[in-house]
């Protein structure tokens, strides 16, 4: 069993960014959410770019295993029910105060769609960590096995912008929300989806108040603990259809740096995506 464990210390991560790549390494992301079907690069496929060789690698093994029914069922099954169990933390409803404090119902629905885009995107983003990480360090991956072409159009219907509030573009009362991200979250960076969100910083204040005191309580750590070992039993069900061994991605991850300077990149995200996943839940919750 894959236990949920926080890499000590957190290493470096050296995400490259989309828009300074080129070449094969474009192809590649774009490749990459052309089949996930999501409008950003994750923050994990980017620090595993920094080693290409084991991204190509990794990505040939999961680009037939992300096309798959199985997969898509797989992330499918696995939203609705954590989605069910984020309700026992008792979210607070935030809509009325949001339309009392001025935001149209247009706006908060611009919100609602920019959430559900995270709360799509971070399942199959979630399951390649995991793969990455169980491959690198129990010699684990999933045997052998065809799969199921899946060519229809799983993502949200939604075509609301994909706009980041990078700190250094946001005010001070912004600034002191993603401190308090990262402290609480115990991360030296603030991941994609909160940054997607505090293009609201009013509403992402209020919401991030609300969850910053339960994320250190033993009902969310419960919780997250919970969807970690439901996403390790799911990856090692998915099909692999290319046949990919674990010695394959080993050998690319030592070409491309070390296996394990490579693990502890897989550990660190594989280990907070359970976590970000129950926080957009939660925020999604807040709004229904």
């Amino acid at each position: 069993m894959l236990e949920r464990t926080k890499p000590n210390p957190i290493p470096s991560i050296n995400p490259v960014p989309e828009y300074l790549v080129d070449g094969r390494t474009k192809e590649l992301y774009e490749d990459t959410k052309n089949v996930l079907q999501v409008p950003w690069m994750g923050v994990i496929t980017m620090a595993l770019a920094h080693y290409l060789e084991f991204y190509e690698t990794l990505w040939k093994a999961a680009r037939p295993i992300m096309t798959s029914i199985e997969a898509v069922t797989a992330c499918q099954t696995l939203r609705l029910e954590i989605e069910q169990e984020v309700q026992n933390l008792n979210p607070p409803k935030r809509y009325d105060p949001l339309r009392e404090a001025g935001y149209a119902p247009q706006e908060i629905n611009n919100i609602k769609e920019t959430i559900e885009v995270f709360s799509h995107g971070n399942f199959p983003y979630t399951l390649m960590a995991t793969l990455s990480r169980l491959a690198l360090e129990l010699d684990a991956f999933p045997p052998p096995s065809d799969a199921t072409l899946f060519d229809q159009r799983h993502a949200p219907d939604v075509q609301v912008p994909f706009v980041l509030m990078e700190e250094h573009h946001a005010d001070d009362q912004t600034k002191a929300t993603y401190a308090s991200v990262r402290e609480n979250l115990e991360l030296p960076f603030v991941n994609t989806d909160y940054r997607g969100l505090a293009q609201w910083p009013t509403y992402f204040r209020l919401v991030w108040s609300d969850l910053a005191p339960i994320v250190k309580t033993q009902e969310y750590d419960a919780v997250v603990t919970n969807i970690h070992h439901r996403f390790v039993e799911a990856s090692m069900k998915l099909p692999n259809p290319t046949g990919t061994i674990v010695q394959d991605l080993k050998e690319a991850a030592n070409r491309s740096a070390s296996i394990n300077e490579v693990l502890a990149v897989s550990q660190l995200f594989q280990w907070l995506l359970p976590g970000l996943i129950t926080n957009v839940a939660f925020f999604r919750e807040q709004l229904q």
